[in-house]
C-alpha cells in the first residue's frame, strides 16, 4: 500500500510558478491572462512577486493590486485493470483564492514591494475505493514575500526579497473503503519555512526587456498529528485483528525545489509586447519521503506508514509565450500559451498525486477606469494529457496492472483592480 499523507502534497507544490504538480501560479490577472509569461514585461503592483528588479522601473508612485481568483478543478477519472480494484473519479472541487501586492514610491534609486499570495495547494477527494488512499487530500499555503528593487541605471537593476512561506496539510484515508485496505489515517500539520527570491533585470534596448529570476529550495519542515487505526490486513497472521490505535505526534522534513526563470520581452512599436519564458525547476532535490513518529509503530503501520518511500522525481522544464496588447489609451489585451512537463515519473505515480504533462491556453483584459483606478479579468484553461500507466510500470500495488487517469483540467477566473497613489 501507498502511504499518500498530506506531506506529499507539501512535497509536490512550491511557492512558485512551479512545473506541474499542485501549484497555483497564477497570483495577478496579468499572470492568468498570459500563463505565467510575465517576468520580463512585469509592470505593475505585480511585479513586487513576479520579479523585484523590474519594478524598479515602474511609473512614479505607489501602487497596489488586489485581486480574486476562482478555480475549478473537473473531476478526474481512473479506468483501473489491476485485479480487486474498480474505476473511480475524483470529486469536483472550488476555491477562492486572494492576493494582494504593493510597489512603493522610488527612494532614490530603490523601490520596496510586498506580496501576499497563496502559491500551491488545492484537494483530491476520491469518491469510491480509492478512498482507501486519498479520502481527503488537502493542502493550503500563505505565502509572505517582502522585495526590494535597486537600479544602478537606466537599463539594469537587481531585486530580491525574503519568502515567508506557512503550510497546513491535512489528509485522510479509509479503512473500510476496500476489502483489502484495512488500515487508515487522520493527519494534520502545519510549519513556517524560509527562502529568497533574486531577479535581475536587463533592458537591452528600448524596445527589448531580458530578466532572470531565481527561488531557492525551502526545507519544508513539517510537524502535526497522526492518527493511525484499523486491523491487521488479509495475508498476514491474525488477519481482521484489531491494531492499537497510534495516536500521537509525527513529522518530516520535505525539500521544495529551486526554480529558475529567464524571460525576454520585445516590444512591437510601443502597442504590442511578446514574452517568451523558459522555467527549470530543481524537482530532482525530492528523493524520497521519511516519516518520522513520536514513538515506535506496530509492525503493520511500521510497513504500511513508516518505511522510507522512494520518490526520485526529476527536474522539468516549462515553456510559456504571453503576447499584451495595448488596444488605446483605455483597453489592453492579453492572451498566453504555456507546456508544462510534469516531474513525476509513471514509476512514482500516486492517487494523491495522477499528474501528466498540461497545456494551458489563456485570455484576459484590463480597463483604464480613471488615472488611477485600473480595472481588469482574465481566464485560464488548464488542459492535462491522459496519463497511462503500463502493466508492471508503477510500484503501487493497485495500479500494479496498469491504468488510465483522464478528464483531468483546471480553469481559472481572476478579477481585480490595481490603484495608482
Amino acid at each position: 500500500m501507498e502511504k499518500s499523507v498530506f506531506v506529499i502534497a507539501l512535497a509536490a507544490v512550491s511557492t512558485q510558478a512551479m512545473s506541474a504538480a499542485y501549484k497555483i501560479p497564477e497570483q495577478s490577472i496579468n499572470s492568468t491572462a498570459l500563463s505565467g509569461a510575465y517576468i520580463a514585461n512585469a509592470n505593475g503592483a505585480d511585479a513586487s512577486y513576479y520579479n523585484p528588479a523590474a519594478m524598479v522601473f515602474n511609473k512614479e508612485g505607489a501602487t497596489i493590486e488586489a485581486d480574486l481568483t476562482y478555480i475549478h478543478l473537473t473531476g478526474i477519472e481512473i479506468k483501473n485493470d489491476s485485479p480487486g480494484f474498480a474505476n473511480d473519479e475524483t470529486k469536483e472541487e472550488n476555491f477562492l483564492v486572494p492576493t494582494f501586492h504593493y510597489v512603493s514610491p522610488l527612494v532614490g534609486n530603490a523601490r520596496f514591494g510586498l506580496s501576499l499570495i497563496a502559491p500551491a495547494g488545492l484537494t483530491k477527494r476520491w469518491k469510491g475505493d480509492n478512498r482507501a488512499f486519498a479520502e481527503d487530500f488537502t493542502l493550503k499555503t500563505i505565502e509572505i514575500n517582502p522585495t526590494a528593487g535597486y537600479k544602478f541605471n537606466d537599463r539594469f537593476s537587481i531585486g530580491g526579497g525574503l519568502r515567508a512561506v506557512y503550510s497546513q496539510g491535512k489528509v485522510k484515508s479509509s479503512n473500510t473503503a476496500h476489502p483489502l485496505v484495512t488500515v487508515g489515517r487522520d493527519m494534520d500539520g502545519e510549519s513556517w519555512d524560509f527562502g529568497y527570491n533574486l531577479a535581475l533585470q536587463f533592458r537591452a534596448t528600448d524596445a527589448l526587456d531580458l530578466a532572470l529570476t531565481y527561488r531557492s529550495k525551502i526545507d519544508l519542515t513539517v510537524d502535526g498529528d497522526a492518527t493511525l487505526f484499523g486491523s491487521v490486513p488479509p495475508g498476514l497472521p491474525g488477519a481482521g485483528f484489531p491494531l492499537p490505535v497510534y495516536n500521537d505526534g509525527a513529522r518530516v522534513t520535505v525539500p521544495l525545489p529551486a526554480a529558475l526563470n529567464l524571460a525576454a520581452a520585445y516590444t512591437f512599436n510601443d502597442r504590442t509586447t511578446v514574452e517568451l519564458v523558459y522555467e527549470r525547476t530543481y524537482w530532482s532535490a525530492y528523493k524520497k519521503l521519511d516519516f518520522k513518529y513520536d514513538r515506535d509503530l506496530n509492525p503493520v503501520f511500521t510497513a504500511v506508514f513508516d518505511d522510507p518511500i522512494k520518490k526520485k522525481w526529476q527536474d522539468s522544464n516549462s515553456f510559456r509565450i504571453g503576447i499584451t496588447h495595448r488596444l488605446d489609451g483605455k483597453w489592453t489585451l492579453m492572451g498566453g500559451f504555456a507546456y508544462d512537463k510534469t516531474p513525476i515519473k509513471e514509476k512514482y505515480i500516486g492517487f494523491e498525486l495522477p499528474d501528466s504533462d498540461a497545456k494551458i491556453f489563456s485570455l484576459g483584459a484590463r480597463y483604464q477606469y480613471s488615472d488611477k483606478l485600473n480595472l481588469g479579468a482574465a481566464f485560464l484553461y488548464d488542459k492535462k494529457d491522459s496519463l497511462k500507466l503500463k502493466a508492471g510500470e508503477n510500484i503501487n500495488a493497485a495500479l500494479a496492472a496498469g491504468a488510465k487517469f483522464e478528464d483531468a483540467s483546471a480553469y481559472l477566473l481572476t478579477v481585480g483592480m490595481n490603484y495608482d497613489f
